[in-house]
């Protein structure tokens, strides 16, 4: 009976310890898991920050684009008023001529 009863705690107390194993290997699994989702956190942290540079210097080259076109134009329309000047003298200058 007491042969029974130690073979039996010897096979729970060796079903226990296989078990405490598995529970230890399935904690170190977790703990490692927790910390490559804390890294991933970290990274999609770190580019969200990036996104987020690369949106405000994109909008700052787009104002910066945007006033320089206004500045073209603005150009432009000096030289084309420039030119129509020029033509303009140039026919008062032959309706001179023509008319000595």
């Amino acid at each position: 009976l007491l042969q029974k009863r130690a073979a039996k705690a010897e096979s729970s107390a060796a079903r226990l310890r296989q078990e405490n194993a598995q529970l230890q290997a399935e904690l170190r699994s977790s703990r490692l898991e927790k910390e490559e989702l804390r890294a991933g956190q970290a990274g999609l942290a770190a580019a969200k920050q990036n996104a987020e540079a690369a949106l405000q210097q994109l909008l700052q080259v787009t104002t910066s684009s945007r006033a320089s076109i206004r500045q073209l134009l603005s150009g432009a329309e000096s030289l084309q008023l420039v030119a129509d000047l020029l033509k303009s003298i140039d026919r008062i200058c032959e309706l001179s001529e023509d008319g000595q």
